[in-house]
């Protein structure tokens, strides 16, 4: 779904707040809930947002307009997986509900891209409960691939090296993985 529970969102803008990134890029934002979340805490931040399904672009607003500061100053209509290193250059990826819409091998793969690429933070939330979802509005990316359980992500982002600090409820869990230790 383009959108998320609020489960985990309160502990990651204190996380948010305490980093305080000053780039941030936003994969699969959907309707565009971090950047909502996190715009507020902390001015002056430029957002790129990599977008796989193009209506949403369009159906959420996402690019900045003049009216509009509560979106993305840059937004890449792509797939991820297929995106250029410097994307992934940022204070913060963020990947908020988006690693269970690909197969685990890439999800790992795309973690260790923005890693490899020089990223100092990156935020995960994922269902660590069974969460079968199949296309949404039309947008066939929405398909849940692969179900995570909280211990093999906690395996993944330590396999990164850095601090990983995490925060499992009862449907999501969610990762802050720090370069800095």
């Amino acid at each position: 779904m383009p959108t998320s529970i609020s489960e985990g969102k309160d502990w990651s803008l204190r996380l948010f707040e305490q980093h305080k990134p000053d780039t941030v890029c936003d994969v699969g934002p959907g309707e565009g809930t971090y950047a909502r979340l996190f715009r507020p805490a902390h001015h002056g931040v430029w957002w790129t947002a990599i977008e796989i399904h193009k209506p949403y672009i369009r159906k959420y607003g996402l690019k900045n307009t003049a009216k509009r500061t509560d979106r993305y100053d840059e937004i890449h209509n792509l797939d991820a997986r297929e995106a250029p290193d410097h994307l992934f250059h940022r204070d913060l990826v963020i990947f908020g509900d988006v690693l269970e819409h690909m197969p685990r091998e890439d999800a790992v793969a795309l973690l260790h891209k923005a890693e490899a690429a020089g990223c100092w933070n990156i935020l995960v939330s994922v269902p660590i409960v069974e969460a079968p979802q199949g296309e949404v509005d039309g947008n066939p990316h929405e398909e849940h691939v692969h179900h995570w359980d909280a211990d093999d992500m906690d395996g993944v982002l330590a396999g990164l090296g850095g601090r990983v600090d995490t925060m499992r409820g009862d449907t999501l869990g969610v990762w802050w993985w720090s370069r800095r230790t």
